[in-house]
């Protein structure tokens, strides 16, 4: 079946991006530099020492985008805002033409019968305040909240729905305890600092968008969980495996539902939280929705000498995977969105990034036949039918990613796009896989007697 029975008529289809993986133009119209700019220009940082600064030039091309979003035929187009186009200086004087180009794309996303869903943070933190110590310090967090409130005022009267953070654990452990993207540290208070104070900016976010935003606002964050399974029924990799579930999913999921940081986690961590009164409520303020991204689980083993979980990814034999190296688990979805909506029970899910790199061949007449990437779109969104089929409040579904686009410290040797981006010559091109996610759309719309976007 490909009309999704236990999906909505209302469900939400949509494609999603991110400003610096996309726009470009980093140096254009006031922007200043994120601690992504300064870790790309950092030599051996990013695979083949690629950076965004022209990316897929959406900054300029962003018309032509919508144009294909169109043709896609998508309800919806989740973005995110560029923290350092806005306030440049991180705080302080706004960036008339920052806010400006959001304008323009919202417009131009509404002209086109698109619904705009803007995230406010996906990992570009202006330089300037990780030189004040970034997210480890309570002032950024603070810093958020003014951000928050100055692009809800500027585009509140037409936006509706907000994240106000990406993968906070991307930032928070990968960035401050792995060393593996911005801005590359590798110390283990920082990270917890900087995991709370994450948080606490997207408490902030939240109570500042319910303030300013003219029209009444849908607010949520987006979390990127896995299912956590042991590698054996051996007591060991049974307790790595909670262990890597409270790293992975409940350190995060906890606090944002009111039941704040995971004691078990605290223990594990031995860093003190930098808590003050009112940050519990401000967390775990109610969230109208939650955004979950999916791409693996993870199989663990107990591994008592590596770094903290202390469990360690062991891989199945004979599963298929993508050009990440990322098993092809469709399941896992399905046994995650359950898991999800039994324990915190959430207004309502999108699935708000799921999708798949592979090595693209572009035939002699331009095309692209990705046929892995369709098959993995199709069973993944067949996974998201029975969860609802068995109860979960799914709202909608972002592919990721529109566009080929800069994969962070991969950069552009993986494509993850229902559009081929040749990054010479900017020339986009629908891949099969993009043509195939239009038809389960006209076929559920047909199905649920919606009709056309």
């Amino acid at each position: 079946m490909t009309d999704f029975p236990a999906l909505a008529p209302d469900f939400t289809w949509g494609v999603a991006t991110s400003a610096y993986q996309i726009e470009g133009a980093v140096a254009e119209d006031g922007r200043s530099p994120s601690i992504w700019d300064t870790y790309s220009h950092t030599p051996g940082r990013i695979d083949g020492n690629d950076t965004g600064d022209v990316a897929c030039d959406h900054y300029h091309r962003w018309p032509e985008d919508i144009a294909l979003m169109r043709d896609l035929g998508v309800d919806a187009y989740r973005f995110s805002v560029a923290w350092p186009r806005i306030l440049p200086a991180g705080g302080g004087a706004v960036n008339k033409a920052g806010i400006d180009y959001y304008d323009r794309l919202v417009d131009g996303l509404l002209t086109a019968g698109i619904r705009p869903f803007v995230t406010l943070y996906h990992w570009d933190l202006p330089q300037v305040l990780q030189d004040q110590g970034g997210w480890p310090v309570r002032e950024t967090a603070e810093r958020f909240g003014e951000y928050a409130a100055v692009v809800a005022r500027a585009l509140g009267d037409r936006v509706s729905d907000w994240i106000t953070l990406n993968e906070p654990l991307c930032s928070a452990w990968i960035g401050y305890l792995e060393n593996r993207m911005a801005p590359g540290h590798a110390d283990l208070t920082e990270a917890v600092q900087a995991s709370y104070h994450l948080l606490l900016g997207h408490g902030l976010a939240a109570a500042a968008i319910r303030a300013e935003a003219a029209v009444p606002p849908q607010v949520g964050i987006v979390i990127n969980p896995s299912p956590c399974e042991p590698a054996t029924d051996t007591p060991e990799d049974i307790a790595a495996a909670v262990r890597a579930d409270g790293h992975t999913n409940r350190w995060w999921l906890d606090p944002v539902h009111g039941r704040g940081f995971p004691a078990d986690m605290r223990e594990l961590y031995q860093v003190e939280l930098p808590e003050q009164p009112g940050d519990a409520e401000l967390i775990g303020a109610p969230m109208d929705f939650l955004g979950l991204n999916y791409y693996f689980r993870m199989i663990a083993a107990n591994d008592p000498e590596g770094p903290i979980p202390y469990a360690r990814q062991i891989e199945v034999p004979g599963m298929a995977r993508t050009h990440m190296g990322w098993e092809v688990n469709p399941d896992g979805l399905e046994k995650l969105l359950v898991r999800v909506a039994d324990d915190y029970r959430p207004a309502k899910i999108y699935i708000t990034e799921n999708g798949s790199a592979y090595v693209d061949t572009v035939t002699p007449e331009g095309a692209v036949d990705d046929l892995d990437r369709a098959a993995y779109l199709q069973s993944h969104l067949a996974a998201v039918d029975r969860a609802a089929g068995r109860g979960v409040p799914m709202a909608g579904y972002f592919a990721w990613s529109l566009l080929d686009n800069f994969e962070w410290a991969y950069g552009y040797d993986k494509r993850f796009g229902l559009i081929h981006v040749d990054y010479e010559t900017q020339v986009r091109t629908i891949k099969t896989s993009g043509r195939r996610y239009a038809n389960l759309i006209d076929n559920h719309r047909a199905a649920t007697g919606r009709g056309a976007a």
